[in-house]
């Protein structure tokens, strides 16, 4: 059969994708196509579940416009598909006077992006939303919440499935052929035809785009390792707690995260991982590694952030550096009551000149559509995004 849509991914952006592009148009013939035996095993499934508000991205990029309008997106979808959800709202917190600017900036930011009833804390304030919480200033966020994204993205599947698409499950795409009229795509154990492909690979976006496409980037991956407070010690943690991020750097820095699950994450950190999919320190692929390393781009990046990078690696390695690094969040944290918890891997774009690509980065060719960059907030945003790329899609197809 020649489908309309073939869409390489089965995480929570080609899902999200699938599914606006059937609301569309449910007489196409879609279908996904993902290498792993189920949906969503890699960023979707191995994240902190944070719905994310858009506080921290330029006002107008792909990031901020996404974000805002996918949160909404996501807390309509949740509540009609009875997902559980809390809109629990977070705080950001100035742990000394130089941050204090940074936190105004941040402020001045979210109102520029449409944020309501953004409330700047003093160290009292602070307080009453976090009484373990040490600053000298704050910000309290009421749009941020958290979910379970693996529970989105499996409803997402059996909605796409209803609607008559196809989610072909352990199928990794081996080679894209395009040709004057349609896109053969061959997987390890068949081949397919599609009047239009859109690559939602993650990790191996900028590999799959390598197939149809010359692309001057290349993801590198970055794991971000957390730990789990102690059942005793969850009472510290009341919901969400960010530190005001490095403008410098794409992560928001280790924080505290309560769980849709329950429990309370603390991490993560950001070290380069040793394999696209590593998400334990021993998961090493000397091939993909060598890939990184030798990158123009990654050893510019290494260049610059070496201190910031060493100091990751550090914490990455020491429990109690770790441990001090939370502590000037909750003072009264201890090594003790940190428990190691899960891991995710970042999909990180980065250019040749030695730039982290900072915004999502959808790139389009005649049959083909190639998302290139789409780490946090991708989940928040998936909607939105999967609404924008098959607006693109349709328009390919009626071309």
């Amino acid at each position: 059969m020649k489908y309309d849509v073939i869409i390489v991914g089965g995480g929570i952006v080609g899902l999200a994708t699938a599914w606006q592009v059937l609301q569309k148009n449910k007489n196409l013939n879609v279908v996904i196509l993902e290498k792993e035996n189920a949906v969503a095993r890699h960023q979707t499934g191995n994240n902190s579940g944070v719905i994310h508000s858009g506080l921290y991205y330029k006002p107008g990029s792909l990031k901020a416009t996404n974000c805002i309008h996918g949160y909404h997106l996501l807390v309509d979808f949740c509540t009609k598909n009875n997902i559980p959800f809390e809109l629990c709202g977070k705080i950001v917190v100035a742990t000394d006077k130089e941050q204090v600017p940074l936190l105004n900036n941040l402020y001045q930011r979210g109102q520029q992006n449409g944020l309501d009833n953004l409330k700047l804390l003093n160290q009292q304030e602070l307080k009453e939303y976090e009484p373990h919480v040490t600053g000298v200033a704050g910000m309290f966020v009421p749009q941020t919440g958290i979910v379970d994204y693996l529970k989105v993205a499996e409803k997402l599947g059996g909605l796409i499935r209803e609607a008559g698409g196809e989610l072909k499950l352990g199928e990794k795409v081996i080679e894209i052929h395009p040709e004057a009229s349609h896109v053969n795509v061959v997987t390890e154990k068949k081949s397919y035809q599609g009047n239009l492909l859109i690559n939602c690979a993650g990790l191996y976006s900028d590999k799959v785009a390598r197939m149809t496409s010359k692309v001057n980037l290349k993801i590198i991956p970055f794991r971000g390792e957390y730990f789990k407070l102690v059942k005793e010690k969850e009472y510290l943690v009341k919901n969400l707690i960010y530190p005001v991020p490095d403008p410098n750097f794409p992560f928001l820095g280790v924080h505290f995260t309560r769980m849709m699950r329950g429990g309370v994450e603390a991490g993560p950190n950001a070290v380069l991982a040793f394999k696209r999919e590593g998400y334990k320190k021993s998961d090493i692929n000397l091939g993909e590694l060598a890939e990184a390393l030798a990158w123009p781009g990654f050893q510019k990046v290494a260049f610059k952030y070496w201190r910031t990078g060493l100091g990751e690696m550090y914490r990455s390695f020491s429990k109690t550096a770790f441990t001090r690094a939370l502590q000037k969040l909750i003072p009264e944290i201890q090594e003790k009551d940190l428990t190691d918890g899960g891991a995710g891997v970042r999909a990180q774009a980065c250019d040749r000149n030695g730039g982290l690509v900072d915004d999502f980065m959808i790139l389009e060719e005649r049959q083909v559509i190639n998302v290139c960059n789409a780490p946090s907030p991708a989940a928040t945003s998936s909607l939105a995004i999967g609404e924008t790329i098959s607006a693109l899609a349709l328009g390919k197809i009626k071309g």
